[in-house]
C-alpha cells in the first residue's frame, strides 16, 4: 500500500514537473508530505499561532511579512489539522460544559443579528473574515489545551508577542512615528493597521499583561525565566502608557491590583501605595497632554462627551431592536440615525458593554453576562481546588508536582486578572467581537476542566487510601 502511495505520488511530481518545469515546485512538491505529516503533531501550536498572528498582527507590525501570506497559511494549516483530528485520528478528546453552552446560545444571536442587521454587507463581512475564526478556534483551545504544558507554553506565546508588539510601539514612539494627536503611539497607521489606533493597541497590549505577571511570580519557574517575565511586563506597561489610552490604564491598575492583593498581606499598606502611585501612573502617561481628553478642555472633555453620545445611541438602537440588535459591526453605520448628537462623523461606541447591548440587543447582552459570570464561578472554583492539591502535595497525599501547581495556579490567577481587566477596560474599550475576551474563555474551560479532572482522581484516591 505505501509503496502504491509513493509511486502515485512521484508520478504527480512528474506531472508538476511537466506542466511547470520549476525545480523549486518540485522541491516544494517532495517536502509537502513530510511537512504535513508535522502539522498533525503539533496542532495546538498551529492554533495558537494562528491566534498570535490574528490578534497581535505581527504581520502588520513588520510589513515585510505581508506578501508570505502568513495568517492565511495558518489558517490553512489550523482548518486542517482540526479535520484530521477530529474525522480521520480522532486524537481530540471533545467534551461540553455549561460554559460552551452559553456561548453558543450567544454565537446563534449574533447570527440572528447577522440576519436581520440593518447593513448585512458589514454584518456579513465582518462575521465571515473575523467572528467565525474565533468561534471555531474557541473549540479547538479548549479541547486541544489538555496538560500544565499546554498552558505554560500559551503564556509564553502571548507574552513573547506582547512584547515584538511592545518594541514596536515604544521604537515608533522614540522616533515620532505614525503618533495620533502628536504624542499617542500608534503601529502600521499608514497601511490601515488595526493597530493604528491607539486604544486597539493598548487592548492587545494589555492581555499578554498578566501572563507576564503569572510567570514573574511562578516560584515553580526557573529565575532567569521570572526575571524576564518581570522585564517584559514593565515593557508591556510601558508601550500601554505610551498609547495614553485610558481603558489601558484602567487594565493595568486592575491586573496589577489583583496579583498585590494575592501576594502583599497587608492590605492597607497596598490600599495606601495604589493611592500613591495611581498619580504618578496618570501623569507618566501624559493624558492631560492629549488634544482629546486632555487638560485643555474644561468641564466634561471632548473625548469623554463623544463616549456619552455613543452610549446614548446604543442604547436606542437597543430600544429599537431589542432581541436582536441591529447586527454585529453595525453601530458605526447606525450612529446617524441614533445619536442625539452629530458632529459631521460617525462614532466608535468605545464601551464592550454598550457595543453588545447596540449589536446584540438586550437579549444578547444578557447572554453574554450570563457566559462570564459562569466562566468567573468556574475559575473561582478551580482556583479553590488548585489550592487543595497543593496542601495535599505538602501533606504527601498527591504525587503532582507541586511547581507544577504552583504555576497552573498562577496561570489561574493571570486568566482571572483577565477577566477583571476586560470587564473595568471594556467600559472604554470596544472588545465584544474581539480575541481577548474568547481566548480567556477558551483557555479557562480547559484549565478548569484539567483541574477538575486531577482533583477528583486525587480525592478518589485518598478516599481508596483511607
Amino acid at each position: 500500500m505505501q509503496l502504491l502511495i509513493f509511486c502515485g505520488y512521484s508520478i504527480l511530481v512528474g506531472v508538476i514537473w511537466y506542466v511547470m518545469p520549476s525545480p523549486i515546485l518540485v522541491i516544494a512538491a517532495f517536502l509537502a508530505p513530510a511537512i504535513v505529516v508535522k502539522l498533525t503533531k503539533i496542532p495546538y501550536i498551529i492554533c495558537l499561532g494562528f491566534i498570535i498572528f490574528s490578534f497581535f498582527r505581527i504581520h502588520e507590525a513588520f510589513p515585510f511579512l505581508s506578501p508570505l501570506h502568513i495568517p492565511q497559511l495558518l489558517a490553512l494549516a489550523t482548518l486542517g489539522v482540526l479535520v484530521w483530528h477530529l474525522f480521520v485520528s480522532k486524537e481530540i478528546n471533545c467534551y461540553w460544559t455549561p460554559q460552551l453552552s452559553w456561548f453558543v446560545a450567544f454565537f446563534a444571536l449574533v447570527v440572528v443579528g447577522v440576519i436581520f442587521a440593518s447593513n448585512s454587507g458589514k454584518a456579513i463581512g465582518y462575521f465571515n473574515s473575523t467572528y467565525i475564526k474565533i468561534a471555531i478556534l474557541v473549540f479547538a483551545i479548549v479541547w486541544l489545551s489538555k496538560s500544565p504544558s499546554d498552558f505554560l507554553l500559551a503564556s509564553r506565546l502571548f507574552l513573547l508577542s506582547g512584547v515584538v508588539i511592545a518594541c514596536v510601539a515604544l521604537s515608533n514612539k522614540m522616533n515620532g512615528i505614525g503618533l495620533v494627536e502628536g504624542t499617542r503611539v500608534t503601529i502600521g497607521r499608514d497601511i490601515g493597521s488595526i493597530l493604528g489606533d491607539p486604544n486597539d493597541l493598548s487592548l492587545v497590549l494589555l492581555f499578554p499583561c498578566g501572563f507576564g505577571l503569572s510567570l514573574f511570580f511562578s516560584t515553580g519557574l526557573s529565575k532567569c525565566e521570572r526575571y524576564l517575565a518581570g522585564l517584559s511586563y514593565f515593557l508591556l506597561v510601558s508601550a500601554i502608557i505610551a498609547t495614553q489610552s485610558r481603558g489601558g490604564l484602567l487594565g493595568i491598575m486592575v491586573i496589577s491590583g489583583y496579583f498585590a492583593w494575592i501576594k502583599v498581606k497587608s492590605k492597607m499598606l497596598l490600599i495606601s501605595g495604589a493611592a500613591v502611585l495611581l498619580p504618578i501612573l496618570l501623569v507618566l502617561a501624559g493624558i492631560s497632554d492629549r488634544s482629546s481628553g486632555g487638560a485643555a478642555e474644561e468641564g466634561i472633555d471632548e473625548s469623554a462627551m463623544g463616549r456619552i453620545y455613543a452610549w446614548g445611541a446604543a442604547y436606542k438602537m437597543a430600544l429599537s431592536n431589542p432581541l436582536t440588535g441591529v447586527g454585529i459591526n453595525n453601530f458605526l453605520v447606525n450612529y446617524y440615525y441614533y445619536s442625539a448628537h452629530w458632529d459631521g462623523l460617525n462614532h466608535a461606541v468605545h464601551s464592550t458593554w454598550f457595543g453588545i447591548l447596540a449589536e446584540t440587543g438586550f437579549l444578547g447582552l444578557t447572554v453574554f453576562l450570563c457566559l462570564l459570570a459562569s466562566l468567573l464561578r468556574k475559575l473561582k472554583t478551580a482556583q479553590r481546588q488548585i489550592s487543595l492539591l497543593i496542601l495535599m502535595v505538602e501533606n504527601n497525599s498527591c504525587l503532582l508536582s507541586r511547581n507544577k501547581l504552583i504555576t497552573i495556579q498562577y496561570y489561574s490567577f493571570a486568566l482571572f486578572a483577565g477577566f477583571l481587566s476586560f470587564m473595568v477596560s471594556g467600559t472604554f474599550l470596544t472588545q465584544g467581537f474581539t480575541w481577548p475576551f474568547y481566548i480567556l474563555m477558551a483557555l479557562t474551560i480547559s484549565l478548569c476542566n484539567y483541574i477538575e479532572h486531577q482533583y477528583i482522581a486525587h480525592n478518589t484516591q485518598v478516599i481508596t487510601q483511607e
